[in-house]
């Protein structure tokens, strides 16, 4: 079995090897997804300098900072271990990798023991360049900063709209995991204020996400306006529709939290595999 990220291929493993530890070690960003103490599912960004994320070991890492307190997820972890996923993904590579398992509380803010690592390809998702990190002092925004609403607003519909990228987290028995979507600007569509949905394209043929949305359908999702920082998260449930023309999913959110991260990402810069074929990986 290859040890390294792959750029066509899923790799599942129960360990961090010591390339993957390299990579999670240069990202300034880490999507987390789980469930709050209320049982909500979301899907949160977590920034910081290159380093805050690091393996401390072959089966856990470590996250300085924790979970912001304004996030909806600020109260999530605890002591007892709370089922998580993560995903680092660098826009820089478009190189991904995910490592779910059990967080606690730690002295440095959050520790990882890592039950899966999944090394997924590059294709389809969006190249963009690093433009800042923050002074690696702030995670995101204080709590006051943090908007929360029922319903989309307009200029979140916008910002839905154009997007070519999102993350969603999903939860089941088996544990919380978080995926990338990509496609074209537009490939989701805002139904209503509180409906979205987009097309359930092939992808790695694990359907982890499609697993667990099937058997449980909380869900959590996340929309970046990477050159701003914004940061948009829904929460809610979601089904897959099956028919003809394939498969769609359709989510009813109840929960909106717009923040601020302070990790600046250029417009995407133009790629084949992203704008010629919208998919997802699942």
């Amino acid at each position: 079995m290859r040890t390294h990220l792959p750029g066509s291929a899923v790799l599942e493993r129960t360990g961090i090897t010591p390339v993957a530890a390299a990579f999670l070690e240069t990202q300034p960003m880490l999507v987390l997804g789980a469930a709050d103490p209320a049982g909500r599912v979301w899907a949160s960004l977590l920034t910081g300098r290159p380093g805050f994320a690091r393996a401390t070991g072959p089966h856990t890492f470590s996250v300085a900072g924790g979970i912001p307190a304004h996030d909806p997820l600020g109260a999530a972890v605890t002591a007892a271990g709370t089922p998580v996923g993560t995903l680092a993904v660098d826009p820089r590579t478009r190189r991904r990798l995910r490592l779910n398992g059990l967080a606690r509380p730690s002295a440095r803010g959050m520790r990882v023991e890592v039950e899966r690592v999944f090394a997924n390809c590059a294709a389809y998702v969006s190249q963009r360049r690093l433009y800042d990190t923050g002074d690696g002092a702030e995670l995101g925004t204080p709590a006051g900063a943090a908007r929360r609403r029922t319903a989309l607003t307009r200029a979140q519909q916008r910002l839905i709209r154009t997007a070519d990228t999102f993350f969603v987290a999903s939860a089941a028995s088996e544990g919380a995991d978080v995926s990338h979507r990509g496609g074209r600007p537009g490939f989701v569509t805002v139904e209503s204020p509180t409906e979205l949905s987009w097309p359930d394209y092939p992808g790695n043929d694990m359907f982890r996400t499609l697993g667990n949305l099937a058997a449980d359908g909380r869900a959590g999702l996340l929309f970046l306006d990477w050159p701003t920082g914004t940061t948009l998260q829904l929460s809610g449930l979601a089904h897959t529709e099956y028919g003809p023309g394939g498969r769609i999913v359709r989510f009813r959110l109840d929960r909106t939290v717009q923040s601020r991260t302070p990790v600046r990402w250029s417009a995407p810069v133009p790629s084949r595999s992203v704008h010629l074929t919208p998919k997802d990986h699942l």
